[in-house]
C-alpha cells in the first residue's frame, strides 16, 4: 500500500477516508447504557468499550509487581467481566510483555489494544513501532497515541512520528492514532487539530494531577477549561479517552470515584475511561460506578 506523509493525508481523500464514520452502533436508551458497552470513538473506525483496562499506574508499577501470573489472572477477570480494551504504553516498562502474554489465546478481533509511544529523537518510528508489536504480540495496534505531548508546538515537534504512525496505518499496523497531551499548553492544540482522530485527555471533577499552565504542577488542574476542551474536540469529531480518574489513586473515597466517573460521562462528554487496577474488587467497583454513571 503507497505510503502517504501527514501532509499528504492532511490534503488528500485518505483523510477523509481515514476519518469517515465506520457507521455507528444501534441506539440504546440511557438507562441501558453500560461500562461495557461497545462505542466508536469520534470519527475514527473503532469500536472499544467504554472502560478500559490501563497498565499505567506508577507508569506501570502497581501492575508490574502483581507478578506475571497473578497480572494474567486479573486480566482475564476483566476480559470475563466485559472489558475488552486494554492500554499501555512505551514508558510502562515490561507492560508489553506482561499484556501479550495476559493475552495470549484470546481471539484479536474480541478486544482492542491501545499503545503510547514516545516520541524521541533519533529513533526510527517503524521500528519501534514493531518493537511494540512483537513484545505486546500482536499483528497490529487499534489505536497509537504520542505519548505525553507537553509543550504548545508539539504539533510540529511531533510531525515526524505523525508521518511514521500514518505509515504503519497504510500497513495495517496501527488502525487509527492520535495523541495524549498534558498541560494546557498542550492541550489548548488539540481542538481544530485536523491530524487528530483520538485525544486521551486528563478528567477528573477536583482537578488532581489534571492540566494547568505547567504541565507538572503538584497543584490543581483547571478543571473549566479541560472540560470546554474536550467538548470542542468532541465537536470537531474527535474521540476523546479520559485518564487520571482517580486522580492517580489519591481519591481514596468511594464517593470521589463514583463522582470522578459522572463527571467525565455527564459533564465531559468523553466517550471511554482508562483506569489501572491491582485486583479484582477494583475492577467490580470501576464497573459499577460507570454503570451508574450512565444510569
Amino acid at each position: 500500500m503507497a505510503h502517504y506523509s501527514r501532509r499528504e493525508f492532511l490534503k488528500t481523500g485518505f483523510a477523509a477516508g481515514a476519518l469517515a464514520g465506520a457507521g455507528t452502533l444501534p441506539a440504546i436508551a440511557a438507562e441501558h447504557q453500560t461500562a461495557t458497552d461497545w462505542v466508536t470513538l469520534g470519527k475514527s473506525d473503532v469500536k472499544v468499550t467504554r472502560l478500559a483496562f490501563g497498565t499505567g499506574t506508577i507508569s506501570g508499577e502497581v501492575q508490574r509487581e502483581l507478578g506475571q501470573d497473578q497480572f494474567t489472572r486479573l486480566v482475564r477477570y476483566a476480559y470475563d467481566r466485559g472489558i475488552r480494551f486494554f492500554e499501555t504504553a512505551e514508558s510502562y516498562q515490561e507492560m508489553h510483555q506482561m499484556l501479550g502474554v495476559a493475552l495470549k489465546g484470546i481471539p484479536r478481533d474480541s478486544y482492542r489494544l491501545m499503545s503510547k509511544v514516545t516520541t524521541r529523537e533519533g529513533t526510527d518510528p517503524q521500528e519501534k513501532i514493531d518493537e511494540l508489536r512483537k513484545l505486546a504480540n500482536t499483528e497490529y495496534f487499534d489505536i497509537m497515541l504520542l505519548h505525553w505531548q507537553h509543550v504548545a508546538s508539539w504539533p510540529t515537534d511531533s510531525a515526524r512520528w505523525q508521518d511514521g504512525i500514518l505509515e504503519a496505518q497504510s500497513k495495517k499496523a496501527v488502525i487509527a492514532h492520535g495523541a495524549s497531551v498534558h498541560g494546557l499548553p498542550a492541550l489548548r492544540q488539540v481542538p481544530d487539530n485536523k491530524w487528530l482522530q483520538i485525544a486521551m485527555i486528563r478528567m477528573n471533577h477536583k482537578g488532581v494531577a489534571m492540566d494547568a499552565e505547567d504541565y507538572a504542577t503538584h497543584g490543581l488542574g483547571n478543571v473549566n477549561e479541560v472540560v470546554m476542551h474536550v467538548k470542542q474536540a468532541r465537536t470537531d469529531g474527535m474521540g476523546v479517552i479520559s485518564m487520571k480518574l482517580v486522580g492517580e489513586g489519591r481519591f481514596t473515597s468511594r464517593e470521589d470515584r463514583k463522582a470522578a466517573m459522572r463527571f467525565a460521562f455527564r459533564n465531559a462528554g468523553v466517550q471511554s475511561v482508562t483506569v489501572g487496577y491491582k485486583n479484582t474488587g477494583e475492577i467490580d467497583e470501576a464497573i459499577e460506578n460507570l454503570n451508574l454513571a450512565l444510569a
